[in-house]
């Protein structure tokens, strides 16, 4: 069966890979540390108050009993930035973690994609009702690899964007290319991914007989 006229499977896709919840979870706090930061010159403050916007939507899925997993794991992020920032007493260290997090995503996605066992299917088969199964047809194991390169392409354009405005210390413009780069090209990569995806038939997992 292909995707085609399954608009539920790109919701899974987006939400195994994150989801646009999760990433508001961790980009609403990044946006207004740099507010903060602005209007205070403080650095101390600034964190604070980012941290304490990433415990509120916390609360906030509890209170509303979702899963506390990216919101929990956004409270993590979102304070270890704060307070690496604090030690080094430069702002712009608030988003070096984000920068070391694409550099890993693109090494393991590029290396998952030549040894021929492609991030996005290990991700997604569980959750399409493929597990593993893609592995064994070409086709729809080469849609896996293709969508992965999209992925890689994000990963290296924020670092090729980013990077250079952390070294020079432009905070203002880095918080704002972390933003534009965020949540739009996270969800502009996840249609691309889609897209590749529902060309190609999925793959039912073989039952093993008794």
């Amino acid at each position: 069966m292909s995707y085609d006229g399954h608009l539920e499977d790109k919701a899974k896709i987006l939400g195994a890979l994150g989801g646009t919840r999760g990433l508001l979870d961790s980009g609403l706090p990044s946006i207004v540390f740099l507010i903060a930061f602005n209007i205070s010159h403080n650095l101390n403050k600034s964190a604070i108050v980012s941290i304490a916007l990433s415990v509120l939507f916390a609360i906030a899925r509890l209170v509303k009993r979702e899963t506390l997993q990216h919101a929990i794991s956004g409270v993590i992020g979102v304070a270890f930035c704060a307070l690496l920032a604090r030690h080094t007493g430069k702002a712009a260290d608030f988003y070096l973690p984000g920068l070391i997090i694409n550099v890993v995503y693109g090494i393991v996605y590029t290396v998952a994609n030549l040894v021929g066992w492609p991030v996005l299917g290990l991700l997604l088969g569980p959750v399409l009702g493929e597990n593993l199964a893609w592995a064994k047809v070409p086709a729809r194991k080469n849609a896996y690899r293709r969508a992965g390169w999209l992925w890689v392409g994000l990963f290296v354009s924020r670092l090729i964007v980013q990077y250079p405005l952390y070294k020079t210390n432009h905070i203002n413009w880095l918080g704002t290319a972390r933003l534009i780069m965020g949540t739009p090209l996270f969800l502009l990569v996840g249609w691309g991914t889609w897209l590749i995806l529902r060309k190609v038939p999925t793959v039912k997992p073989t039952l093993k007989p008794e």
